[in-house]
């Protein structure tokens, strides 16, 4: 009997393009646990418009007298977005192999992952144009912390500031060497005791009750905190296609990953950046 391969059958058995939920398929990408998605878009030329209040003062009033009217600020935030994507090139008799197209299926959505972190943390604004939109640490206005040293007490003061700002810190993204340093941090000078915790019993990624998310797309010794209310999102499906037409001419398959998102920062005070020292 003959085996029956997607290449080799009906396209209504080996669809083209694919469309995934990015919480199903890539959930572990920054965007998706640490700012608010707002919408879906597809196009660099549209844009999500996401409303928002930006709160009036109340005030005491005495018993009888009037109630003045407030005047809260109908505002709009714009979030322009960016496409991610991948292409790769690979033999039929490759392609056919056990397991083979789910594990470069798999190796390719995590390549759009990791590109999509770093643009989420870092991406330089555009000099033309609206896309793809600035990382959060590029935005003006986000707090600067004290460096970290040998305690805490420089990331206890940035929560202060984001609350002051009337925010909720919801997580703190690190990059590997930083978590790394702040999981050296002694109890005391010459102790061999970890704030953190230490030995078999490892340190959860939890700092002062917030969920540490590590990823080497924040810079080396850095650290970010994010309310994950002052980013507003806008998410597109991950799209996975295959065609053997594209390299008809070499008998390989064409693999394409696409994925379109980007953010805006509505309260850069509601961020706060830091550095630690690493040891080299």
């Amino acid at each position: 009997m003959a085996t029956h391969t997607t290449p080799t059958s009906a396209t209504s058995w080996s669809p083209d393009l694919i469309s995934f939920d990015p919480q199903d398929v890539i959930p572990d990408a920054l965007i998706l646990q640490t700012s608010t998605v707002a919408g879906s878009v597809e196009g660099d030329e549209p844009a999500v418009r996401v409303p928002h209040v930006d709160d009036a003062e109340a005030d005491f009033v005495a018993e009888g007298d009037e109630i003045p009217e407030a005047d809260p600020v109908l505002a709009e935030t714009t979030v322009y977005t960016g496409k991610v994507s991948q292409l790769i090139r690979i033999s039929r008799e490759q392609w056919n192999q056990t397991n083979a197209a789910t594990l470069l299926s798999t190796s390719v959505e995590r390549a759009v992952t990791n590109r999509a972190n770093l643009a989420y943390i870092a991406q330089v604004a555009p000099t033309e144009g609206t896309t793809p939109p600035a990382g959060i640490l590029n935005t003006d206005g986000v707090i600067e912390g004290d460096p970290i040293g040998d305690n805490l007490d420089p990331l206890a003061d940035a929560l202060a500031a984001i609350e002051a700002a009337n925010g909720a810190p919801t997580h703190i993204i690190a990059s590997p060497t930083a978590w790394s340093a702040l999981r050296k941090l002694k109890t005391a000078t010459d102790a061999h005791t970890m704030i953190l915790g230490a030995g078999n019993n490892d340190a959860e990624k939890r700092v002062f009750g917030l969920p540490v998310l590590t990823s080497p797309a924040v810079p080396s010794g850095e650290i970010v905190v994010v309310d994950s209310t002052a980013i507003l999102s806008a998410v597109g499906q991950v799209q996975v296609a295959t065609s053997e037409h594209t390299y008809f001419a070499s008998d390989s398959i064409a693999l394409r990953c696409t994925w379109r998102f980007g953010q805006q920062t509505v309260r850069p005070d509601r961020i706060a950046h830091l550095s630690i020292t690493t040891e080299d």
